[in-house]
């Protein structure tokens, strides 16, 4: 008879180990299988243990991420400070790739195929280490030391602070790039889903902080100098109208003379364009944009200064004109527009006006580029009423500078909108200019042979009815022939302006034209930027043969129609173009309007041969 079995039945480890030893002819095939079995379940554990880690490292980040926007909650008392919150994601994230190191994570990584996940997994956990260790904690421990040191007197910041941060910046700046270029080169597309979308999330993450690093890395370095470190600066601050476009973004309004002085910020006076309409002087900015904007050059007048996109033209010529009318020499100017503003009072709360008028994040658009004109007939008192606006959002943002609870979201806020050109920023000193122009603020109109687009309008009729345009633009790239790629623009605009009810300041035409127009009906100097070196097939509007206008501009030619848009019309501008092959999709150029530009490209393919 069969002896019963005590206890549990023998594992099905115990079994392998009794068949291995009954047969040692097989004793080093069993060894190495069950190195291998022993190895695939230590990294089984290892790896969920890290995926573990990891997850509460994004979660720790991702909540200090929200509580640092603006408008996000505030911190609780006793809640741990931002730079103790990276500290904590830095112990996970080192934890997490402590234990995807080790002898079995080094020879699974090394085997083809089925190692692509685990090559990719560990290179994610040591990116992520190297992440919070090398990037977010030296930045966290920089700017807990940037906003403590702000002072609450109007403004001030500590720049012998921000002069000693800027080397802990810059080496934060170049390990993100670093970081960002070891995961690009992490196998994508393996057989583990997980694996994949772990790197596509943290490659995601890298887009975005290895330019945030980048900025803080500049503004150490420039703002001290710029803020008045060595010495008193004035700079030219040009509040941009929007509802009328030019070039930039809109029509040059209101403006302020900002001061700076060892940190401290203030406002020396406010006006409005009428000061400087009549204004002239003569700045020297080359051949091209003589031809190119001739008629509205330097010599013009201010409303029409900022019809190029080049933001280094506009400042330039504003620069030049304050100092024929006040004879004061500045160091910089910035432009911002009520979109700008409104990111920005996002964060330093509510202004109030003389008359008891709330400006806030939700209203200040419409309020100064819509309502204010029904509100108020006389130009005088619009113009009266637009310095107002300027001046107690000027007053909020700099008292919020001062206020240690909204001091940090209001730096958020500012980044943001820098980040986006909606503030835009220039230097009369060459050495700060080099640094500004290489970033989405500096307002610059690239020059090169990438692949580019820019869609370019300026109002023509001296309307306000750009606050109802909508404009869509679709690049498509097509095959390669003996010419070059065939690339294909379609450009459509929209004026949604209202049959009635709209006032006669807003509807004006000051083109007079020689045709019958009814109110709301607009006319815009529509403008194409192509790619440098790029020759136009074909254009057409609205699907018949069209003659545009062809100059150049920093490189790019530039097609422009004069586009008369009656109001709830959509008009349709076709160019089929020839550039140098590439397989890059194009950069895009930013116009700020009150409704985005809506973009779609459809990303080129390689030529063949």
């Amino acid at each position: 008879m069969p002896r019963p079995e005590r206890g549990l039945a023998p594992s099905i480890a115990d079994r392998a180990v009794r068949w291995c030893r009954r047969r040692p002819v097989l004793a080093a095939w069993c060894a190495v299988t069950g190195l291998a079995l022993a190895g695939a379940a230590w990294i089984a554990v290892t790896g969920l243990l890290a995926r573990h880690e990891l997850q509460a490292a994004q979660r720790t980040l991702e909540s200090l991420r929200h509580r640092a926007a603006p408008g996000g909650p505030a911190a609780a008392p006793g809640t741990r400070t931002p730079a103790d919150a990276v500290r904590d994601a830095a112990a996970r994230a080192a934890e997490a790739h402590r234990l995807t190191t080790g002898p079995a994570w080094y020879t699974a990584a090394h085997l083809p195929v089925l190692g692509d996940p685990v090559r990719t997994v560990r290179g994610a956990a040591e990116a992520a280490d190297r992440l919070t260790r090398d990037v977010l904690s030296p930045l966290a421990d920089t700017a807990g030391e940037l906003v403590a040191g702000a002072g609450a007197d109007g403004g001030h910041l500590d720049l012998s602070a921000l002069r000693r941060a800027a080397p802990a910046l810059h080496a934060a700046s170049r390990h993100a790039s670093e970081v960002r270029a070891d995961v690009a080169a992490l196998p994508r597309g393996t057989w583990l889903p997980a694996a994949d979308r772990a790197r596509a999330l943290l490659a995601g993450q890298l887009d975005l902080v290895v330019p945030a690093t980048a900025e803080a890395a500049v503004a150490a370095r420039l703002m001290p100098s710029m803020l008045g470190e060595r010495g008193p600066r004035r700079y030219l601050v040009v509040f941009e109208n929007t509802a009328e476009a030019r070039g930039t973004g809109g029509l040059p309004g209101a403006f302020a003379i900002l001061t700076a002085d060892r940190g401290r910020l203030g406002f020396e006076r406010f006006g409005n364009d009428g000061e400087l309409a009549k204004v002239r002087a003569s700045v020297d900015l080359g051949a091209e944009y003589t031809a190119m904007h001739g008629r509205h050059a330097p010599t013009g007048v201010w409303v029409n200064s900022n019809v190029s996109p080049h933001f280094p033209h506009a400042a330039r010529i504003w620069s030049a004109m304050w100092r024929a009318h006040s004879g004061q020499r500045l160091d910089g100017a910035f432009a911002l527009d009520p979109g700008a503003l409104a990111g920005l009072l996002t964060a330093a709360g509510p202004a109030k006006l003389p008359d008891g008028t709330s400006v806030t994040a939700a209203n200040v658009v419409d309020l100064t580029e819509r309502t204010s004109y029904a509100a108020f007939p006389d130009t005088a008192e619009r113009k009266a009423f637009f310095l107002d606006v300027a001046r107690a959002t000027s007053e909020v943002l700099l008292d919020g500078a001062g206020d240690p609870a909204r001091r940090s979201a209001l730096f958020a806020a500012l980044r943001g909108q820098l980040r986006e050109g909606r503030v835009k920023v220039w230097s009369a000193h060459p050495s700060e200019q080099r640094e500004l122009a290489s970033h989405p603020f500096g307002g610059v109109l690239p020059d090169g042979p990438a692949p580019f687009a820019g869609l370019v309008v300026n109002n023509a009729a001296g309307t306000k009815l750009d606050f109802y345009l909508d404009r869509r633009m679709d690049w498509r790239a097509g095959r390669c022939t003996a010419a070059g790629r065939e690339v294909t623009v379609t450009a459509s605009l929209t004026n949604r302006a209202p049959g009635s009810g709209l006032p006669a300041y807003v509807t004006q035409r000051v083109d007079r034209p020689p045709y019958r127009t009814r109110p709301g009906d607009n006319r815009l100097l529509v403008s194409y930027y192509a790619t440098e070196g790029a020759r136009l097939a074909r254009a057409t509007v609205d699907g018949r043969p069209a003659m545009l206008n062809q100059m150049t501009e920093r490189g790019h030619p530039v097609y422009t129609v004069d586009m008369e848009l009656p109001r709830g019309a959509t008009r349709t501008l076709v160019l089929e173009l020839l550039e140098r092959p590439s397989d890059r999709p194009p950069l895009l150029l930013h116009q700020r309007l009150v409704q985005p530009l809506r973009f779609t490209a459809r990303p080129p393919g390689p030529c063949d041969g």
